[in-house]
This record gives structure tokens, sequence and C-alpha cells, in this order.
């Protein structure tokens, strides 16, 4: 079939637009400041700038004005870097269809197809535009996105030629766009796009990239309103306390808007949002693509990597290599002509096989019929496919019938041997030959079919149950799908981090093994059956996984009881699928990762992963990223917690000892335009740990806020606070407020950046975050030192700030105190480490 040709195409394309429904709109800039606007900071800052004008402070009032267009600006910038990360990773999610042009079959994004398309859909996928359809087989489809009924609508096909309407004609031959095939396979051609579709005339959209909020962005938002009202109370009582202790409202309610600032952690949303934004574009570069930002935060903690072998172990590349009959056992490949009397194996073999299909199986043995078997396609010249006998779990082959001139029919089957041996009802002794072959073959890592035919003369043949033909036994065509090269090392590297990988596939027990084995798989425990699995109760089941990493012919209904005990266990599961079947497994893991190759709509839909190169070696690469990610989200955090204790404290402290001032607005606000870049970008590129493959998961009962997290967060804070307050003390009493409130910034500032070592330096050598390779800390580091430099040696802005000039001996005590208590709280941790140490390889093969 040739479709259209490219530049026809490009016309089209030109003259009815994208076939979308409607592109993702941008939020506006009015949307951002208005939610800008209601944030607690910004209203502080307002509420400051205002209160200073109406007292006659022009400049503090327009310094905080300043400080709250800063703040705009930064919150800007973070979400429009957010929002172009979610952009790249909805092109990497937009769908595909398979579409014939300029005579070969293209897989292309289904928002280029045009009216006039040709296109091939299967069970699992979604319609990709109205069209109608040319050729079918058993074509049922799901239209209740459409109509609200849930019943599957058979399909027909119609062969005049296509108009504007996919309804017009014939309503069975329409298939409109979004709707789900859920049996059979067809070819149909667009007659509408976008908005011209019936989907896009009443604003059906499906969403391909999720944006919902987590459980952790849901949890920290409760913690965040829940600090932010004990600050507000707070700082309310000592703007009352002030007032009325000392008569000084004015001063007492710019006392309370600082501390209220000091004390909001608003950091934490902005923070975690950025990092599952640009995580998720993170992931998108080893090749996974996160449809669910809630993937990521799991992604670190996988203990259990569940993974077909087909494709993703393996190759996915098949050659036919081994002919077997009972009489003769032939070797193919490399030029090697099978001989005349194992003709047949290969032919009914193609004969049971859908041409034009993407498995690779059957493309495979249509490779060497094509090859070997010319002159057997002449004498089918005029034959018509009549039926197709799909697989079904209690019969895994798949079965032809086709009609010739003279009305009758040939079936031929192939599928698992033990399943055509039961359809050829072979006597005991005659199965256990053909068994024993399988299974000889199957042990040297081939992918084993038994293939059978039967004959009827009448032309009701395709209409009878398969079991009441009388099948012949042809024989064995054995299947090599080479492992991937990268296979091995990165099964060694999950084992080393802990994780362990269970090898699930439908294929033969002895082909599951020699795979494993070469994979590294564990195999000590054997192999589990399907059948074996489904005489288990769940009790036995849940104490089978604990041992057992090869999984042999099980079904997808069996994937979700795997998945089902090995959560009952405790683990946290990543599951691999690429069928309809499979999306209910994938659906009860913790990680669902479909195929983004032979994946279907259905299974991507409810996968939280999207591989878009289905190698093995991606997904120890997306739980590498999502290990980084966790433990940069993790050191953000303590860090945020950590750098509050000594604000908050700076700002609430001296005030209630009588002391002047200390943290103004405009300190606490400067301050923080050192935190929020820290957080939101600096902490995000953080490189990884240098054991981030040499250590278990964490414990996924651990949460994400612990004990130990609370805990380093109050020492790393009440050290830095109890340093800055020791020199504002020790400065008050050898100078003015000016110089002490100086020095107890330059104290803090420097045990700030002394923070940001501490905390993003966890298992890294400190020369990875501060060396010439990763500049954004330098950065931060010189905008911090240049800012506070700047208010105190420049006399208008130190008049501005209230900042003079502490003396050498001051800034030295300063730096020192700021430096030691960094290093003192390092000590105390049993984290002080100047190269990262080489953790102790783990392996977990259990």
């Amino acid at each position: 079939m040739a479709g259209l040709g490219t530049r026809e195409a490009l016309a089209r394309l030109r003259e009815h637009g994208l076939n979308e429904i409607d592109a993702t709109e941008r939020r506006g800039w009015g949307a951002t400041l208005r939610e800008v606007a209601a944030e607690p900071m910004f209203v502080l800052l307002v509420a400051g700038a205002l209160l200073y004008l109406v007292i006659g402070e022009l400049s503090q009032g327009l310094l905080l004005a300043v400080f709250a267009a800063v703040t705009v600006g930064m919150v800007i910038l973070q979400e429009r870097r957010s929002e172009r990360a979610l952009d790249a990773l909805r092109s990497l999610a937009a769908p595909h269809a398979r579409v014939f042009r300029d005579g070969t079959l293209q897989r292309i994004p289904a928002r280029d197809m045009v009216p006039g398309d040709v296109f091939t859909v299967g069970e699992g996928e979604r319609v990709p535009a109205d069209a109608v359809l040319r050729e079918g087989h058993q074509l049922s489809v799901d239209e209740s996105l459409l109509t609200g009924e849930s019943v599957a609508v058979a399909k027909h096909p119609h062969a005049e030629r296509a108009t504007g309407d996919a309804g017009a004609g014939t309503e069975d031959a329409a298939l409109y766009a979004s709707t789900l095939v859920v049996a059979g396979h067809g070819i149909a051609e667009v007659v509408a796009t976008g908005r011209h579709t019936r989907a896009g005339g009443i604003g059906v959209s499906l969403a391909s990239i999720a944006t919902s909020a987590t459980p952790l962005q849901l949890h920290m938002r409760r913690i965040v309103r829940l600090l932010g009202a004990g600050a507000l109370a707070m700082s309310a009582v000592l703007a009352a306390w002030h007032g009325i202790v000392r008569g000084e409202w004015t001063q007492g309610i710019l006392a309370g808007i600082a501390a209220a600032m000091a004390m909001l952690p608003e950091e934490f949303p902005m923070a975690l949002a950025v990092f599952l934004a640009l995580g998720a574009w993170r992931l998108a570069g080893v090749k996974v693509l996160a449809r669910r930002p809630a993937v990521i935060e799991a992604l670190g903690g996988a203990t259990v990597l569940c993974v077909d072998k087909t494709g993703t172990l393996t190759e996915n590349r098949m050659r036919v290599r081994r002919l077997v009959t009972a009489d003769d056992d032939v070797a193919l490949g490399d030029g090697l002509r099978p001989p005349e009397h194992m003709h047949a194996v290969l032919d009914f073999a193609a004969l049971a096989s859908r041409r034009g299909a993407l498995e690779p199986m059957d493309r495979a043995i249509f490779t060497e019929a094509d090859a070997w078997l010319g002159h057997m396609a002449a004498l089918r010249e005029g034959w018509q496919l009549a039926h197709e006998f799909p697989v079904t779990p209690e019969l895994p082959a798949t079965s032809q019938a086709w009609v010739d001139g003279d009305g009758a029919h040939s079936i031929a089957a192939k599928g698992a041997p033990e399943a055509i041996a039961h359809l050829c009802h072979l006597d005991e002794a005659a199965t256990r030959r053909v068994l024993a072959q399988a299974a000889a073959l199957a042990a040297e890592g081939l992918r084993v079919l038994g293939v059978a035919r039967a004959s009827e003369t009448h032309d009701s043949g395709h209409a009878r149950v398969l079991h009441d033909y009388a099948f012949e036994w042809v024989g064995l065509v054995a299947l090599e799908d080479p492992l991937r090269a990268s296979v091995p090392a990165a099964v060694a590297q999950a084992h080393a981090a802990g994780i362990a990988v269970v090898m699930i596939t439908g294929d033969h027990a002895a082909t599951a093994l020699a795979i494993a084995r070469q994979a590294g798989i564990a195999a000590e425990a054997g192999v589990l059956t399907g059948d074996a699995l489904a005489a288990m109760d769940d009790a036995r089941l849940r104490h089978a996984v604990r041992a057992v990493r090869v999984f042999a012919r099980v079904t997808p209904q069996q994937k979700l009881r795997l998945v089902r005990a090995l959560r009952a266990n405790g683990e946290v599961v990543a599951m691999t699928g690429d069928g309809v079947n499979d999306a209910p497994a994938l659906k009860a893991a913790h990680i669902g990762i479909a195929m983004g190759v032979r994946g279907t709509d259905v299974a991507r839909e409810a996968a939280g992963l999207v591989l878009l190169e289905e190698d093995f070696g991606h997904i120890v690469d997306a739980v590498r990223m999502g290990r980084r990610i966790s433990d940069n989200l993790r050191n953000v955090t303590t860090y945020i917690a950590a750098i509050h204790v000594p604000i908050a404290g700076l700002s609430l402290v001296p005030v209630v000892a009588g002391l002047p001032p200390l943290m103004l607005p405009a300190h606490v606000v400067l301050t923080e335009m050192v935190i929020d870049p820290v957080c939101s970008f600096a902490f995000e590129g953080a490189p990884e740990r240098a054991d981030v493959m040499r250590r278990p998961p964490r414990e996924a009962a651990a949460g994400f806020f612990g004990r130990e997290m609370v805990l380093q967060a109050l020492l790393q804070g009440g050290l830095l606070f109890a340093a800055a307050f020791a020199t504002y003390l020790a400065a008050l009493r050898h100078g003015p407020p000016d110089a002490a409130r100086a020095a107890a910034l330059v104290a803090l500032t420097v045990g700030n950046l002394g923070l940001v070592w501490l905390n993003a330096s966890r298992g890294a050598s400190w020369r990875a975050i501060f060396g010439a390779g990763y500049p954004a800390f330098w950065a931060v580091t010189a905008f911090a030192t240049v800012t506070l430099g700047a208010g105190i040696a420049v006399p208008s802005l130190g008049a501005l700030l209230q900042l003079a000039p502490p003396g050498g001996a001051a800034a030295a005590l300063a730096c020192v105190a700021g430096a030691g208590s960094v290093l003192l709280a390092a000590a105390l941790q049993g984290r002080l480490r100047f190269n990262a140490p080489s953790a102790p390889a783990r392996s977990s093969t259990a």
C-alpha cells in the first residue's frame, strides 16, 4: 500500500493544520502575578513597604518595593524554566502512528497526519484521527469517550474512497479520533484531523503529561501552611508585645514582619516543583519519559525491577536459526538454504503469521520464507485470508485460515510447543519427544515455536473452534534474539545498588533460564512457570517471590499477582509492560514502565514512565537519576529548614532580649535572595553522590521528613544561630548597632554558604561542588559576597540597609564563627569529608 507521498503530505499539512485538538495553554503573566500576589512573603513585603512609606521612610519603602519586584521576577524565572522542561516532555510524549508514506510503513508523530493518510491500527491503540476502515480483521472499538456507551462496537471494512466524514456512507466502517481499539487490527484512511474530528468538535482531549500535585507536594504544602500560620501568629504576638511593653508600635510591627518573613519556609513548594519538573527533563536525557511526577519520587526507592525478556533484555531483532522435524534438525542463517523436506515448517509458520506486522518474530519468519520459498508463494497465488484466530490465555498460539480459489481452507498455527502439541492431539510418546526437542533448543537461549497445519474442504471451516480441527504436527522453528550487550553490566549495577532484577517472560522455561544466566540475573532458585504460579495460593506465592527471580510462561494476569505478592512483602516494585493486558500490573506497581515503541496506548496511559528506547540499561539509568533527584531534594529540604533557624532566631531573640533589632525586613529579603537560587538551581543540579549506586534503597516506610532530617536541620541551624548571635553580642560591646549588625550578617552569610556546601556535598567530593566543572555554587558565593560587601562598604547602601563596616577584627571573628559553626555541625554529624569515601559495594540478588 503506497499511501501519500511526502510532498503531498506536507502540502495537506499546511492546508489542514496539525492533527491536534488543542495545544497546551501556557499560563500568562497575569496568572503568575496573581499567584505571586497571594503568597505570604509577597504580602509581607508589600505591607512592610507601605508601613515604611507611611512613617516617612521613603528609601526603606522603595527598597522593599524593589525587593518585592525582584521576588516576582525570580518566581517567573523559575516557573518559565519548569514550563520549558514540561514543554520538552510533552513533545516527547506526543502520540505516534504507523502511516504508509512513499510506499513504506513509517512511524510518525500523530500530529503530522493529514486527510488521505493510510495508517494501521491494532488492539490497545487509540485511533489518531477520524478515518474509514479499509481492511480489518475482527476489529472492535470502545467509543465510550464520545458516546458514553461502554459496549465495544464492531467495525467492518468499507471499500469506497473516503469523504470528509468518517461516518458518511456506513457507520460500521467509521473510526473516530481518541477512541480505543479493544480487539483486532486493520488499515484505515484518514478523513479528518484535529479540530475537524468528532472528538475535536466536542473538545475531547487526552493529556499526555500529568502535572497534578504529587503526594509529597501536597504534604509539603500542608507543612508550609502550618508553619506559616505559626509564623504569623508569633509575629503578631511579637508586634503586640513590643508595642504594649515598649510603646513602640511601628518598630514592633516591623519586627513582627521581619520575624514572619524569617520563619516562612516558602522555598519548600517552589523547590519541589522545580526539582520534579527538571527531574523529569533530566530523565528524558536518559531516554525515559516521566508521565507522572509522583513516579520520580518513587524511583529512588525501587527495590525490585520486574522486566520482560524480549526487547528489554534482548535486542528484539529475531532471526530464524533452526528448523526441526521428527526426523531432522537443520540450521539456518548466513545464507544457508533449508532442504526441500523442511520447507513445510517454514511455509506453515509464515501462513500462521501476519505480513506487515511489527512483531519481530513474524518479520523474521517472513524474511526466511521470502528468501527461500518463492516457488511456494507462486502456488498460493489467489489465496485469501479468511479468518484469524487470536492468541488466548487458554491457547498461546496464533492461527490463520486461508481459502484457495476452489473454496478449500488451509489452517496454519504456530505458538508454544506444548500448546501446539495439545492442538494436534499427539500421543504421550510423541508429545515427550516434541517437548524434549523444544527444551534442548530453549536451553541454548533460542525462542521455540511449534507449527501445525489443518485443512477443510467446505467454506465454514473458519467458524469452528481450533481444537475441532484435525491438526497435524509440522515441526519446530527456533529463533535467536541476542541479549543486549549492555545488559550484564546494567544488571550488575542494579545488584550493587541493592535492587533485585526479576525476569518475567511468556517464553519457555529453559529459554528464560539461559537468558537469565547470560544477563547475570540470579537463577539459583530456578524458574517458576505460569502453571506452577496458578497452583499457588497468595501466601505461598509471597514466599516464592522472595527467592525466585525468573518466571516463564507467565500471562499478563499473572503479572498482576506477582506485583501484588512483591508489594505484600514490602518491596517497591517497578514493572515493565507493553500490551493491553499488562495495564493492570502497570497500574498496580509503584513504578509502571511502558515500552515507547512496542507499547500500546493503553499500556502507556497506565504507566508512569515510558522507555523511549527499549533497553534495560535505561531503566537502571532512570533509577540512578531518581536516586540523585531524591538525594538532592532531601539535601535542599534539610538546608531550607536549617537556614531558617538562624534567620528566625536573629529576628526574634534580640527584640525579645531588649537589644537593638538585628534582622530588619530588608536583611531577611537579602538572605532569601541567596536562598532561593540556591534551592532552585544550585541544589537541583548538584552532582550525584559517589555511592549513589553502591548503597541499598532507602526504606519505603521511612517517609520523606524523617527524624534524622529534622535533627540535622536543628543542629546545623542552631549552631549557626549561636555563632551569629555571639558575634552580634561581641560586636555590640565595641561598636555601634549598625557595625554589630554587619558583623552578624557576615557570620550568617559565611555560615549560609557553609550550609550549602555541607548539605549539597553529602557523599560527594567538595571539589565536585565547588570545582570549575560546576559553576552554580561559585555564582551563588560570588553573588552573596558582592551583595553583602557592597552593603557594608558603600556608604549610601550602608545607610539604606543600616549597616556599617565592623572593623577587621570583628569581620575576621564573624568569618571564623560562621565557618566554625558549619565545621562543628559536620563533625558532630560524622560528615566531615574532603573526598567522597568509596562505599563498600553491596550485591543484592535476593
